[in-house]
């Protein structure tokens, strides 16, 4: 293999090559809401199991899931969940070759965000009436 003088320039682009965009949050967050999405079920499985364990078990998880911070945390959980849904039509939209114009990209962005707050706040709102 040649010898080949790289310099000090970098072996592959970085994130300091890059100018952050708005299309590139949507695809950090995808990563960080799925990865969410794994410790939100695994609280929800934990919530199950303490109703399977007995009665002062599951009681300690309930109180706790429903303090006010496992409220937000479920919520949070429900906007990961909402986004990730969103961001993975945008990416079937994709799939069959739709979308890929930059002004697209932004406008269906956007859409990802707004619709999983929508998705969320409706969510919220029909969980109370049950």
């Amino acid at each position: 293999m040649a010898d080949v003088n790289r310099g000090d320039r970098p072996l592959s682009p970085h994130l300091s090559v890059y100018r952050f965009q708005f299309t590139m949050l949507t695809s950090i967050l995808h990563r960080i809401t799925g990865m969410g999405l794994a410790v939100a079920a695994a609280l929800v499985v934990w919530w199950f199991l303490a109703l399977a364990i007995g009665e002062d078990y599951f009681e300690l998880a309930n109180a706790i899931l429903t303090s006010t911070l496992g409220y937000i945390i479920l919520i949070i959980a429900l906007w990961g969940l909402s986004y990730h849904l969103c961001n993975g039509i945008r990416h079937l939209m994709w799939d069959i070759g739709k979308g890929f114009s930059l002004g697209a990209a932004y406008a269906s962005a956007i859409a990802v965000f707004v619709g999983a707050t929508v998705l969320t706040v409706l969510v919220i709102i029909l969980a109370q009436g049950v």
